[in-house]
Parts: structure tokens; sequence; C-alpha cells
């Protein structure tokens, strides 16, 4: 564990050594501020318009009509900022030949692996932790729901969580960090808009292609739903991604 941890811990440390954590906790924090102040003065907007039909602010909900689409907003930044994130994790390694001190290092690949997923998920929570403030803003001067935010974050957690289980996999397997960025990105994508293919097949072929969409699962998390098939299908996916990354390190120790 102490191996575990040490790797990760050096994982983070890289990440702040170079602009690059910063810049990647920048980008997050201005996106998501974006879609936080265009979703709130719509809501805004929205409330007094109905204040003039004598409903008042009180017939919207904050959760429904902000934080759910604020949230679901969020996963889509993720798409694009989680690649930065990912794509130096072995491909780096491998360009600098740090790869072969590691491999022949007193560490099992396990260790290697779960470390650099730890130091990964260590900065994306991070990165969620930033967007507190602007919750507490919220709580603040409104009355939002606990539940479906913490639901929601869970949720963004997950969903994050399976990215970075991906983007280790594809980092693994090439020692171009932009090309592992962009072989990530364009993954990322292909689990996003797969179900969009089932939309134009069969009963049977839509029902598989909306269960593997990684993004489908997330709806219920924003909605404040706590489904535990949605839980065991990210954790899941988060352990095959773990397990074909340690296929593919185990594969570069043998021709090493």
């Amino acid at each position: 564990m102490s191996n575990t941890l040490a790797i990760a811990g050096k994982e983070l440390r890289g990440y702040f050594a170079s602009p690059m954590g910063w810049v990647i906790l920048g980008l997050f924090a201005l996106l998501f501020g974006f879609f936080y102040y265009t979703f709130m003065d719509l809501f805004v907007r929205q409330s007094m318009q109905l204040s003039q039909f004598g409903q008042g602010p009180q017939a919207m909900n904050v959760n429904q009509y902000m934080i759910r689409p604020l949230l679901q907003n969020t996963s889509v930044i993720i798409l694009f900022v989680l690649p930065m994130i990912t794509m130096r994790t072995y491909a780096e390694e491998k360009r600098s030949g740090t790869i072969e001190l590691l491999l022949t290092s007193p560490v099992t690949d396990l260790q290697i692996i779960v470390g650099k997923f730890l130091g990964a998920m260590a900065l994306y929570t991070a990165m969620l932790l930033v967007t507190a403030v602007y919750m507490g803003l919220l709580y603040r001067f409104g009355d939002p729901e606990v539940g479906p935010i913490a639901s929601g974050y869970l949720g963004l957690l997950l969903l994050g969580g399976c990215f970075i289980a991906v983007g280790l996999l594809v980092s693994s397997m090439t020692k171009n960090q932009i090309v592992a960025g962009m072989a990530t990105f364009g993954t990322f994508l292909m689990l996003w808009v797969v179900s969009w293919i089932g939309d134009s097949a069969g009963p049977t072929m839509r029902t598989v292609l909306s269960y593997l969409s990684i993004t489908d699962h997330f709806d219920d998390f924003s909605k404040g739903i706590i489904d535990t098939k949605h839980i065991v299908y990210y954790l899941s996916f988060i352990t095959l991604g773990l397990f074909l990354t340690a296929k593919a390190v185990d594969s570069e120790r043998w021709r090493g």
C-alpha cells in the first residue's frame, strides 16, 4: 500500500511541478463558472417571468432547472479536460526513458497502475472541489436540495474514474502524449455517442448500446437518484480498464 501511495504522490506532484496541473484546474474552473453563470442567469430570468403571472420564484425548482443541467454540462467538460490528465501517465514515462526504471523497481504492475490511477483521481477530485465555491454561493443566496447535488457529484466522480481508467489504457500503448490525448478523446467520444447509434437499431441492440453508453448511466445521478446498477456499471468499467492496462504494462515489461 505504501508503494501505491508513493506512486500516487509522485504522479500528483508531477502534475503541479509543471504548469499543466494549474492550467487544467484553471480551465475547468473557468468553463464550470461559465456554465454556472449561464444557467443561473437563465433561472433568474425565468423566475422573474413567472412572478409576473403571480406564480413567484418558488414555482421553479433550482435543482431541476439549474443544478441538473449544470452537472450534465460538467460531464461534457470532463470529456475534453480529462485526456489532458491521462495522456502523460505512461506516454511521458516511455518518452523520457523512465519506464524501464519503473518496471524494474521493486513494485508490482498492480501497484504502479493503481498508484497512477489514484494520482490522476486526486487531481480530478481537486477539480471537483474547486466547484464547491460555486455551490457555496448557491447555498448562500438560494435553497437547493443537498441530495441531488451529492448524487450528482458522486456520478461525476464515477464517470471521471471510468474516463481515467480508459486514459491510462490508451497512454500505456504509446509514447507520444499528443497521440495518447487524441486517441483518449476519440475513445471517450465513442463511449459518449454509442447510444445514439442504438436509436436507429432494433429494440435489443438499442437496449445493449444504451447500457454500454457511459453517459446514459449518469442521468439518474444528475436527477438525485443513486441506483446500484449504475454504480456496478461504473466500478466494473473502471476495473476492466485497469485490468487491460495491467495487461498492456505486462507486455511492455516482457518486451523490455
